[in-house]
């Protein structure tokens, strides 16, 4: 790891894009964050020599996160302990405890873009500067079955997996994560209201900023301006076929939306060429949308294997552990988005008619509603009597209420007296 000499002129000289974070190097600097970008070639080795250099905020937790460069490659380890305070956990919807993980990440300092845009299952996509990793997608499925290839998603209101204000929650093994925009982050450091933020590194080793970025790519000096998402949502049905959900396209599914070229500021990937604070020579960098993806879904150059979680690839198949075939997932909320303005980044809670805020749907709705899709059709009102019959049981021929309103875990009705609902 280099060590700079002439400490504050390098701090005057990146004042402007100072970042907090805490680093453990055996002991012997604690509460210094250090960081090599160095990815343009034509930049000077003094001027890359330390990008950020700060003492760290004291962290309203037991976060800890060292960046450095080691050779070729940027290399961030953390507890995956964010440096805000995240949200209550477990709660509705993610009934999972924040953990301390073990991280180590690497990625390269001299990204190289690739011709096509590159695809892997089972990676983290990046990791935040506090060292805390993205997973934009889900692991829930249409009809809780991942071979489907309907992937319901975690920010557009139709799913209630927990996620707290800082739009993370807690996975089964305690690894807290964001699926989109950590707000966190971005009030931790000021807001990027004034000038671009950098929130994290993606896997392939370029940086990663909100939306606000340059409007003018070439120009530090021109306006923010808030980058578009260039997917947008399909219109009409999705195809009527066996071993998929029927409806309009909403957005409840990743497959609800397609790119179109130009249609926004971004690419594929959710990123574009420019200068950056960082980079004034320019690089790649991808901006985190305020819409659909939010976080990219792929990578621009090579990820590195160090963010490959040990899961085999969605629908892989060999060890995947998901639901039993049929109904909704958990925390599938019909209602879908909240049509509100939402400038905070933040994803709204959203009620779920009949079933209160994020609450799970009742069994009898899921028993009849056979695709899923929130609306009982003709054929399943025709069918509903017969669908009934699945919820009894012991065969007695009636439907108690825990047979038909199902119970939650602990033995509680959904919708009792007492039972907490969503945000609680």
């Amino acid at each position: 790891m280099t060590v700079v000499s002439d400490l504050e002129q390098i701090m005057k000289h990146h004042l402007s894009s100072l970042l907090s974070a805490t680093l453990i190097t055996g002991g012997l600097l604690t509460n210094t964050v250090l960081a090599h970008p160095d990815h343009d070639e034509t930049t000077s080795p003094a001027e890359h020599e330390l990008l950020l250099i700060q003492t760290a905020t004291a962290p309203a937790s037991n976060s800890s996160v060292s960046i450095a460069t080691e050779g070729e490659f940027r290399v961030i380890k953390s507890n995956g302990i964010p440096d805000h305070t995240p949200g209550d956990f477990p709660r509705r919807g993610n009934p999972n405890v924040i953990k301390p993980q073990s991280y180590s990440f690497r990625m390269p300092l001299k990204p190289k873009a690739a011709a096509e845009p590159i695809h892997r299952g089972g990676f983290w996509w990046g990791v935040a500067i506090n060292g805390v990793p993205f997973e934009p997608g889900t692991g829930e499925s249409w009809n809780n079955d991942m071979r489907s290839g309907w992937r319901y998603e975690a920010a557009t209101g139709f799913l209630n997996l927990g996620l707290d204000e800082h739009n993370a929650h807690v996975q089964p093994n305690g690894a807290y994560h964001y699926h989109a925009l950590p707000t966190g982050i971005v009030k931790e450091h000021g807001g990027d209201e004034k000038n671009m933020l950098l929130v994290a590194w993606s896997a392939d080793g370029f940086p990663v900023y909100t939306a606000q970025a340059y409007s003018d790519p070439k120009d530090a000096k021109s306006p923010l301006k808030k980058m578009k998402s260039s997917y947008q949502l399909k219109k009409g049905a999705r195809p009527s076929v066996q071993g998929g959900p029927s409806g309009n396209y909403d957005g409840r599914f990743t497959q609800d939306f397609e790119f179109i070229k130009g249609s926004g500021d971004l690419d594929d990937c959710n990123g574009r060429f420019g200068v950056t604070p960082e980079f004034p020579e320019g690089t790649y960098y991808y901006c985190i949308s305020a819409d659909f993806p939010f976080v990219a879904r792929m990578w621009r150059a090579e990820p590195d294997a160090s963010f490959n979680k040990g899961d085999r690839p969605p629908g892989a198949g060999g060890g995947l552990q998901q639901a039993p075939l049929g109904g909704a997932p958990r925390g599938i909320m019909e209602g879908g988005p909240s049509p509100a303005p939402n400038p905070g980044g933040v994803i709204p809670a959203v009620p779920s008619p009949g079933g209160g805020a994020g609450m799970p749907r009742m069994p009898v709705i899921g028993a009849i509603d056979k695709n899923s899709d929130g609306t009982l059709d003709q054929d399943e009102l025709k069918n509903a009597a017969a669908a009934l019959l699945s919820l009894d049981k012991n065969g007695d021929g009636k439907l108690t209420t825990d047979e038909y309103r199902g119970t939650l875990p602990g033995g509680a009705r959904p919708g009792a007296a007492g039972v907490p609902r969503q945000g609680q």
